[in-house]
């Protein structure tokens, strides 16, 4: 009787401006939501409520996410019957101190990493002088910087999702042949909350306050239409998390884990 009873509190959530109100501001619900001009979320994207927790599942062609928020006890129950209806492509995130609350109540997640949720509701303030959207040539140029210093990004030239990049030129060069030093994405973006991605930084390039730049301006152009950015970063980027928090980011320590296989 209890368990029935646990089910029927477990609300599916179909409509953005509900999955947003639950969210209670917590940018990286929002986010998940993934949520669309037409007050719709994105292709996919469903969330469920119980008692205080949240969690919204989003498909992604780089990485599925679950992402949960919320009081621990009611996410334990929440999960327990999300994870009846989303597969084990799904990778768990949510704050570090909820994720092991919940890998005591749910035997069977394995922890991948830490890393930080950044984000800011604020205009940066930052120097964007020779910061520009890059053209389609600009775009494919930029492709080379992945291949040689960050391969594993998951936003990437061309990948889908990933709307547009910004970047500053070799000066050196100039014209037709100028290339990329430093690039930063609006990839994922979604209504509520801007994503920033693919920050790389060519090493001849490093140190001059490029990628304060770069990031500055795109965290700037996500602001002023999405109301916040936000983005991932891995807890052993020294240098850019620095960056980031010049730039007025606050940091919240989130964690993965993997879903049990079925």
């Amino acid at each position: 009787m209890e368990e029935a009873e646990e089910a029927e509190e477990v609300e599916e959530l179909v409509r953005l401006g509900d999955i947003h109100r639950a969210a209670g501001g917590n940018g990286a619900l929002i986010w998940a939501a993934q949520g669309r001009g037409d007050g719709s979320p994105g292709p996919g994207v469903r969330a469920w409520r119980h008692g205080a927790a949240l969690a919204v599942a989003s498909p992604n062609p780089q990485q599925d996410r679950l992402v949960v928020g919320g009081d621990g006890a009611d996410a334990g129950v929440l999960l327990r019957r999300v994870l009846e209806r989303v597969g084990p492509s799904y990778r768990l995130l949510g704050e570090a101190a909820l994720i092991g609350d919940l890998m005591r109540r749910l035997p069977g997640l394995v922890p991948v990493h830490h890393f930080l949720w950044m984000e800011t509701m604020s205009p940066t303030g930052a120097g964007t002088a020779g910061v520009r959207w890059l053209d389609a040539r600009g775009e494919r140029q930029a492709a080379t910087l992945f291949d040689r210093f960050f391969p594993d990004s998951y936003a990437q030239p061309g990948r889908e999702g990933v709307r547009r990049w910004a970047g500053v030129l070799d000066e050196v060069n100039g014209g037709a042949a100028a290339e990329p030093l430093v690039v930063a994405a609006d990839a994922w973006s979604a209504a509520g909350c801007g994503f920033m991605g693919g920050v790389v930084t060519h090493p001849a390039a490093r140190g001059r306050g490029l990628a304060r730049a770069v990031c500055g301006f795109v965290v700037d152009a996500l602001v002023a239409r999405h109301g916040r950015t936000a983005l991932m970063v891995l807890t052993g980027n020294a240098p850019a998390i620095a960056t980031y928090e010049r730039l007025g980011m606050t940091k919240r320590l989130f964690r993965a884990a993997r879903l049990p296989a079925r």
